[in-house]
């Protein structure tokens, strides 16, 4: 039978809302409701006389229709028409760490506004759909609310679309609420059609790996802009940073189909030096206006993709190379000279950012801000035991033992552009975690290295609400024992550990701080913890 109008409008209540249940996820109340309009003219009037239902309904039932809703990317079961519509984006496809950034960027989210992220996916790809979350995720509460349901109208649309006057071999929905298509018997035209590489019997074959670039590029801009305007936490004193020596070592990398004739060719006519490269990094440096790190990468990327059209897309990082200034004697004491600095080599800053052409410009795909390279040592207050005992252990068990450890931390913002700094008070700085986990391993007896990380990344997102997520890598290296116990004293005698090394990675969102209402019910707004 043919699905049309004129079998819609015969439709008792029942039946109508069996067929069109499935329209709004998991929410056959809104074709319930809607029946009493018939008869429809068109399949304009259906799509608004669906959409005012909802639009009328309690903000309860709103909710409850936004949250029926599957997270995009995730690897659990969902409606068959979420199945064909995310697999045509490609979200079936995705590799581990593409997988792992949708389930951060999703729990980040989910508890920031109490439901999923909500897109009509059709036409879009990935990098699009994870590029609207980053952007969503810096809404406000009641404008999101709004945007989630617009989205839903489309998705409304569009799978009425695929059914309304479609040859289908009964009515869609009769099982699970969905439509079933019988591939057999309905011709093509008939079937939402997923992408063309996920049809084919052979093996899917992988996006070509295909990158040049250059590294070492450093850069020494003096007197840049001062960061100022930095909010206060209590567990730091830094607030400002002059920015005399601003001062990095970038790497960049360029992608675009262009380059291929290179490769295949020895064709060099597209190509971009990455002597050049380096230069055009330097360069940009006397240009750049701002005061972070994060700024002059993506200052550098909007510049380099104006001025290059065939290029795609750049990926680029930086390790800050840290000056301290030097302490003489002035006016009033010991100060900072303003003149003398020396080359800090402890803990430095790092960013790294993937930036895209786009339809309407460029875009920051991926991003992650960090500090590396922090060396801390607790000499008591730190204990390990409690671990398994068999024939393969060795190891003591110890309450109280001196703890040194190398930490590496990485943090993404909810929305990209608190990254640049052009908002102070949004941005994070490397100083202000740093000092975060001083803290944290000062204040906590921690029970192992992934006892301390756990409460360092929830002191992190407690105090920074514009964060999205904190990772961590870490490394043991705590000391072997040469004397354990000295007379009349509380030290001991100890000496580097021997390779090879223990290590941790861990990741946290906010879900991690376990943000709820007093009903227990996701909040609608991220807290904010002061």
């Amino acid at each position: 039978m043919r699905l049309s109008l004129e079998d819609l409008n015969r439709m008792d209540q029942t039946t109508f809302t069996v067929t069109l249940g499935w329209i709004f996820e998991h929410s056959p109340w809104v074709a319930e409701r809607a029946w009493k309009n018939r008869p429809f003219s068109s399949l304009d009037a259906l799509h608004q006389a669906l959409q005012s239902v909802v639009e009328e309904a309690t903000m309860a039932e709103k909710l409850n229709l936004l949250r029926a809703h599957p997270e995009l990317a995730a690897r659990v079961k969902m409606a068959d028409a979420s199945v064909r519509e995310q697999a045509a984006a490609g979200l079936d496809q995705l590799t581990q760490n593409e997988y792992e950034d949708f389930t951060a960027l999703n729990q980040a989210y989910s508890q920031r506004f109490g439901f999923p992220f909500i897109i009509a996916v059709r036409g879009k790809n990935k990098n699009e759909i994870q590029a609207a979350l980053w952007k969503r995720l810096g809404a406000e509460p009641e404008a999101e609310l709004e945007n989630a349901l617009q989205e839903i109208y489309k998705i409304a649309r569009f799978r009425l679309e695929d059914v309304i006057g479609k040859k289908t071999d009964g009515i869609p929905g009769q099982t699970d609420e969905r439509p079933q298509w019988n591939k057999k018997s309905a011709p093509t035209d008939a079937i939402p059609q997923l992408r063309s590489d996920s049809m084919q019997t052979e093996p899917t074959q992988r996006k070509r790996v295909m990158f040049y670039g250059k590294g070492d590029v450093f850069v020494y801009r003096t007197y840049a802009k001062p960061l100022v305007g930095v909010k206060q936490i209590p567990e730091s004193t830094f607030t400002k940073k002059e920015n005399v020596i601003f001062g990095m070592n970038v790497k960049i990398a360029l992608h675009g189909d262009k380059f291929l004739s290179s490769f295949t060719e020895g064709d060099n006519s597209l190509v971009i030096a990455t002597d050049s490269m380096k230069n055009f990094i330097q360069r940009q440096a006397a240009h750049y206006e701002g005061s972070t790190i994060e700024g002059f990468l993506e200052f550098v990327c909007k510049r380099f993709l104006e001025k290059y059209p065939h290029v795609t897309s750049i990926d680029i990082s930086a390790d800050e190379v840290p000056f301290d200034p030097c302490i003489v004697p002035g006016e009033f004491g010991m100060q900072g000279s303003g003149l003398v600095y020396r080359h800090s080599r402890n803990e430095h800053a790092t960013v790294s950012m993937e930036v895209t052409r786009g339809p309407q410009g460029y875009e920051i795909s991926r991003h992650q801000s960090g500090i590396s390279d922090l060396h801390l040592i607790k000499v008591s207050g730190s204990s390990f035991y409690g671990y398994i005992q068999d024939e393969y252990t060795t190891l003591k068990e110890a309450y109280d033992r001196p703890l040194f450890i190398y930490v590496n931390i990485g943090w993404r913002y909810g929305n990209v552009a608190d990254a640049s700094g052009a908002d102070p008070s949004r941005y994070v700085p490397a100083e202000q975690i740093r000092d975060i986990a001083r803290t944290v391993f000062h204040e906590l007896n921690n029970r192992s290295i992934q006892h301390l990380i756990y409460h360092i990344g929830r002191r992190i997102l407690q105090r920074f609400p514009q964060l999205a997520e904190v990772q961590f890598e870490t490394n043991n290296r705590t000391w072997f024992t040469v004397v354990e116990d000295i007379p009349d004293s509380q030290g001991g005698v100890f000496t580097e550990p021997m390779p090879p090394y223990g290590f941790q990675g861990f990741t946290m969102t906010r879900a991690d701080l376990g943000e709820t209402t007093t009903e227990g019910e996701p909040a609608l707004v991220g807290v904010e913890t002061r």
